[in-house]
């Protein structure tokens, strides 16, 4: 893929990454990709790839370089009272 441009959308964003749809070319895990997202550019290391049917294929990316509010939204409050929520349920499970 060096040197080559292909078109994605995100299924899920995170401050650290995201879950990439509409990809064409196969990616390899480990790969580094740069996002350009209008202005902005990120370097990405590919985590995982699943070709969901013959024309798509989804990647886990995570970002090499995190870049403050890359996608255009503040995750990081939306993740730390996912995380609390989490441990919550866990601390629950655990008390039965």
């Amino acid at each position: 893929m060096f040197g080559s441009t292909q078109f994605a959308h995100t299924l899920d964003i995170t401050a650290s990454g995201a879950r990439l749809g509409s990809l064409r070319s196969e990616l390899k895990p480990g790969e580094i990709i740069v996002l350009h997202r209008g202005a902005k550019k990120a370097k990405f290391r590919i985590s995982w790839v699943q070709q969901v049917n013959p024309k798509e294929i989804q990647a886990g990316i995570e970002a090499v370089e995190p870049r403050e509010n890359f996608w255009g939204v503040d995750l990081t409050a939306e993740e730390r009272e996912e995380k609390k929520n989490a441990e919550m349920l866990m601390t629950l499970l655990s008390k039965t």
